[in-house]
């Protein structure tokens, strides 16, 4: 009898029912994934009702006994319409989990049981018993999430550390680092070392209290740590601006180490040091992408490489994610597509391992991934989304994997339930189910088209998961990436490879670095195309544009995905409307044009100042006329800086003007020169850091624009602006330990009747110096120095007392900017503050401070506050 894998046991009269492909449990479909269609093995029982002819039957029937042994009783007749029982619980309890925390428990179990109870009335009537079950569950489920969401929010305020935090006080702790240190700020004494952790002990009393520890010296040691080890030092806690934790704890000096972590991480540090080893000789691209695709250590990704990522819509490559680990599956189960079949391949079946002692070994396979990933929320979550192909191989049945994606979202919402304010789970949890639902119909329709397999079953993961996540990417940023499925399409053939080689290396590190080196040399390629891919995708014009923020733009994406999928059938039929499309689409990227106005909401169409939402830094921008405004710093990010000027219409600039040499303020300036006439750049005195100054100067002198020095006392007029340098004074008198954030340029500007004061990164001395000016007047909108930070001079914010007070900074900064008591003071002088990371970009109208009014791209709605 010839081997169960070389022969196809359907019989002559039985009907081959194809089994659609495995998606894969991760964020994009890799290209090593996409198996052919296939029927799997049928069962035992099945062959039994068909008749045997003779020799030939029995040898037929023991062909079929051979393949269920060894592949399990798997049936694809088995499939039928989707199980959709866990997924009304698992959406119930996400909704209860994330919702808790803002109006209570109470609330949401109230709303919980009015509904449950309309459902099972209305239900009850018509006789459908199941539905009234359903409601049970899910009414059960979400009263268990927000109990869970409860004790959650108890660690935050529970023991000492709240009111330690509360009155800034100083006490001797002991913590247990919970996450890998990261270094956040990268220039003079804003960079510190951000390390997750949780307090064990402060003094005698034993506590479980998380907290952020931030360390601004000593950092070489502090990155060193590993998580599970416990540090104790003389601590001094402070509020959490964030609610993130319960406090943000400052050490000073090197870490104290009171007990070792535990063996399963030491191992895994070991493990990705290896990695980090063996990627050092590469490329500076590879060998900082290398890391980020195979165990998700994005740590020495450089910041433009990062957002590169974020622009093409590939950042969820460097995200531990259900891609990462369904790749190594594969080296265990081989294509997915022919995992259920009697011809699959991979080291299961060259073993002769049975489908369910295949799925075991995945299991553990699973597990060491956890481990060396370190075992974090997004990590777990990542090994429970591919667990769900797991579940496939060991039952045969596809119609499982979709109530596998609801239990698992169900069990982390109840283990962690601050997963379910999460945005990264959101967004995995979407891209999966649309995998899971959506791509296989689109990839089936592409193929009735007579599109090649493969490119059909990719063109179709990427859309999918492209148009389920989509209008997430808007509500929370207000954009829109034209380039994220081509640059999916084009990456994905090099996840896989980069991907296996990259855990080749990994764990032949520590057993041979000659092979390890020779397997990163060899993942560094593919690593190579993909930084290539975000690179050249990023720095197109149009890569990016403007969309609605909030709920609002998210609801108007979603029903312009639901009206092109719906319209897709009818337009494949219309090739030249397809290819008007494709046109459009190429010129939108070589030549885009801004949303209208009336679209956008964002910005007003008479504005005169606008603050950029780049993150953490600082971008302004003064109107000077249609197309022309004078820019103040240009944040941190080039993409964010060019996208935030196409909004605004700049096309030239007659003067861009650097407060200091800080990366947060200067970094940008590529993408406030892309494709605009630059008339001069000014400057300040100091050019600390020196490395950027000199950046900066490469930059300008590259593109023929003369470079000059503001010095306080100076006066200048630009069109409808006019303004007075009141800081620096002339190089070297006057610059306190000469620091950059002391050298900043401030100006005070005057736009018709308005009056603009803007004090870049500013420290309290120099701000008692500027209250020695005579004529500092009140000021009608004032840019709070160095994002809002502690470190402000009351007298100078009574003196000056803005009706509008602005705040530059970026969404979850390690640094607590802007504090609480920076914007109290500032609301109790009476003004109205608004800060970019709660309200999105910026943009004041009118000509006198009877008509000032602030726009907003607030993350719910574009606001109008006004007159102020």
């Amino acid at each position: 009898m010839e081997p169960a894998g070389s022969v196809r046991p359907a019989l002559p009269t039985q009907t081959a029912v194809p089994a659609e492909p495995l998606a894969p449990a991760g964020f994009a479909k890799p290209a090593g994934f996409a198996g052919s269609a296939g029927s799997a093995a049928p069962a035992l029982s099945t062959v039994a009702a068909e008749p045997a002819a003779g020799e030939e039957g029995r040898a037929r029937a023991a062909v079929h006994a051979l393949a269920r042994s060894r592949l399990g009783a798997a049936n694809p007749r088995q499939e039928g319409p989707a199980d959709l029982r866990l997924v009304g619980p698992a959406l119930v309890a996400w909704a209860a989990a994330g919702l808790t925390p803002e109006v209570g428990a109470s609330v949401v179990v109230g709303g919980l049981a009015v509904l449950g109870a309309v459902v099972a009335v209305v239900a009850g009537t018509r006789g459908r018993r199941g539905l009234v079950l359903a409601a049970v569950a899910s009414l059960l489920c979400g009263a268990v999430a927000a109990g869970a969401a409860v004790l959650a929010a108890a660690d935050l305020t529970r023991g000492p550390v709240p009111g330690l935090a509360r009155h800034r006080g100083t006490a001797e702790a002991v913590l247990r680092v919970t996450g890998d240190p990261f270094r956040a700020g990268a220039q003079g004494r804003t960079a510190v070392v951000v390390v997750p952790a949780v307090v064990e002990r402060v003094g005698r009393t034993r506590v479980r209290t998380p907290v952020v520890v931030m360390v601004s010296d000593a950092r070489e040691e502090w990155l060193g740590l590993v998580p599970s080890t416990r540090v104790s030092g003389s601590a001094r806690f402070a509020p959490d601006d964030r609610g993130e934790s319960a406090a943000v704890v400052r050490i000073r000096g090197a870490p104290r180490v009171t007990g070792p972590p535990s063996r399963a991480q030491a191992v895994a540090a070991h493990l990705r040091a290896g990695l980090r080893k063996a990627a050092a000789p590469l490329p500076p691209d590879a060998r900082a992408l290398l890391p980020g695709l195979v165990v998700g250590d994005t740590s020495a990704v450089p910041e433009d490489l990062a957002e590169a990522f974020k622009a093409t819509d590939l950042a969820h490559l460097t995200a531990v994610s259900g891609a990462n680990l369904t790749i190594v599956l594969i080296l265990l189960i081989g294509p997915p597509g022919l995992a259920v079949r009697t011809e699959r391949r991979g080291l299961a079946a060259w073993l002769g391992l049975p489908l369910r002692w295949t799925a075991l070994a995945g299991a553990a396979l699973t597990i060491g991934f956890v481990l060396v990933c370190r075992p974090g929320p997004s990590v777990l979550r990542a090994a429970v989304c591919g667990l769900v192909t797991l579940l496939a191989i060991a039952t045969g049945r596809r119609r499982s994997l979709l109530p596998a994606l609801a239990a698992a979202v169900l069990v982390l919402v109840l283990w962690e339930p601050g997963l379910a304010r999460s945005a990264g789970f959101a967004l995995s949890v979407l891209a999966t189910g649309s995998l899971l639902t959506v791509a296989p119909r689109w990839g089936a329709a592409l193929r009735r088209h007579r599109v090649p397999p493969r490119l059909a079953e990719a063109l179709a993961a990427a859309a999918a998961a492209q148009a389920a996540c989509g209008p997430l990417i808007a509500l929370l940023s207000a954009r829109l990436s034209l380039v994220a499925v081509p640059c999916n399409l084009l990456a994905e053939p090099a996840v896989g490879p980069a991907t296996v080689l990259g855990f080749g290396a990994l764990v032949t590190a520590p057993l041979s670095a000659g092979a390890a080196r020779a397997l990163a040399w060899s993942a560094g390629w593919p690593a190579r195309w993909i930084a290539a891919v975000a690179r050249r995708g990023a720095a197109l014009p149009g890569a990016e544009v403007g969309w609605p923020g909030g709920w609002s733009g998210a609801g108007l994406l979603a029903l312009v995905t639901v009206a092109v999928a719906v319209c897709g059938r009818e337009l494949a039929r219309r090739p030249w409307v397809c290819a008007g499309a494709a046109v459009a689409l190429l010129l939108a990227l070589v030549r885009p044009v801004p949303l209208p106005r009336v679209v956008a909401g964002w910005p007003p169409g008479d504005w005169r100042f606008a603050m950029c939402d780049v993150g953490q830094g600082d971008a302004l921008a003064l109107s000077v006329g249609p197309g022309r405004a004078m820019v103040v710093d240009t944040g941190p990010d080039p993409a964010a800086e060019d996208r935030c000027l196409r909004d605004l219409r700049v096309t030239s600039i007659p003067l861009l003007l650097l407060t200091h040499f800080h990366a947060d303020h200067v970094d940008g300036l590529p993408g406030a020169m892309r494709g605009r006439r630059v008339g001069a750049i000014e400057t300040t005195v100091l050019d600390e850091p020196q490395g950027r100054a000199a950046r900066v100067r490469r930059e300008a002198a590259a593109a023929g624009v003369p470079v000059t020095t503001a010095v306080a006392g100076e006066e200048r007029r630009l069109g409808p602006l006019s303004w007075r340098v009141l800081w620096p004074p002339p190089a070297p008198y006057g610059l306190p330990d000469d620091d950059p954030n002391d050298a900043s340029v401030a100006l005070l500007v005057r736009d018709a009747g308005l009056t603009l004061l803007l004090m870049g990164d500013l420290e309290p001395a120099v701000q008692r110096e500027l209250l020695r000016l005579p004529d500092l007047p009140r000021v009608d909108v004032l840019k709070v120095a160095h994002h809002g930070s502690a470190y402000q001079d009351p007298a100078l914010l009574a003196r000056v007392r803005p009706r509008l007070a602005l705040i530059s900074v970026g969404a979850g900064n390690p640094y607590g900017h802007p504090a609480a008591r920076t914007v109290r003071e500032l609301r109790g002088s009476g003004a109205v503050v608004l800060r970019t990371d709660v309200d999105g970009p910026i943009a004041v109208e009118g000509s006198t401070p009877r008509e000032l009014r602030a726009t907003y791209r607030a993350k719910r709605e574009v606001r109008t506050d006004g007159p102020l």
